[in-house]
């Protein structure tokens, strides 16, 4: 199975970061700007790099977007450009657009003409800095999609000397144990007896709601 194909519209910080990364994967990446200093940087990272007004639907369609599976509108300073950077995607027939926005009014706007997900960059970093400086026992986490995230945490000292079948934390919590670290070894065992006592630096991995992970662990004693 192939890569999947990027467009991204907009160069600056947000959108280079985007290209760079994405080529670091392995994954074709068209990146495209009317500033040839943002063009220029991103050169040797895209696999193409072109100086284009991507509010102009011809350049986009010269350049072929058409076949690509993901549209990037990385601009989020000026509402008309974002605009027409979707707007040009969507006739272009690109499945899956993303765009950028600096404020909650462009978000809304993004996503009713026609946006599968609008960001807030700094919006959402301020948030995550936050929730990991409010974090107790949660060692680490990672989201898998807007709901949910596998989390390696210590666990809180209301756990110490109970089981987990008594805890049922699946049913309380929501939280479906993955496996535990061992504290010797540091590998991750898998396989865990219900019956097994919680120890005091136990660590455990589990999925569960990002949410409700997070506001369990900001709430409950240490």
């Amino acid at each position: 199975m192939r890569n999947k194909q990027y467009v991204v519209l907009g160069l600056g910080v947000f959108g280079s970061t985007i290209t760079k990364t994405l080529s670091e994967f392995g994954c074709e990446v068209l990146a495209i700007d009317k500033n040839p200093d943002c063009v220029q940087r991103v050169s040797d990272l895209a696999t193409k790099a072109v100086i284009g007004d991507f509010t102009d639907i011809e350049v986009l369609s010269a350049l072929g977007i058409e076949e690509f599976d993901v549209g990037i509108v990385a601009t989020g300073t000026h509402l008309e450009e974002s605009l027409l950077g979707v707007l040009n995607l969507k006739e272009l027939g690109i499945p899956y657009i993303v765009a950028k926005a600096k404020n909650k009014r462009y978000k809304k706007v993004l996503e009713k003409v026609g946006a599968d997900r609008v960001v807030r960059p700094e919006k959402e970093m301020g948030e995550r800095v936050a929730r990991s400086m409010l974090r107790k026992n949660i060692t680490d986490l990672v989201e898998i999609d807007e709901s949910y995230s596998i989390v390696e945490m210590k666990v809180p000292q209301a756990w110490v000397g109970n089981t987990l079948n008594n805890l049922d934390l699946r049913k309380r919590y929501g939280i479906n144990i993955l496996g535990k670290r061992n504290g010797d070894t540091h590998n991750l065992e898998l396989s865990i007896d219900p019956h097994y006592e919680i120890q005091m630096d136990d660590h455990f991995l589990m999925i569960a709601e990002t949410e409700k992970i997070e506001k369990f662990d900001y709430l409950v004693e240490r």
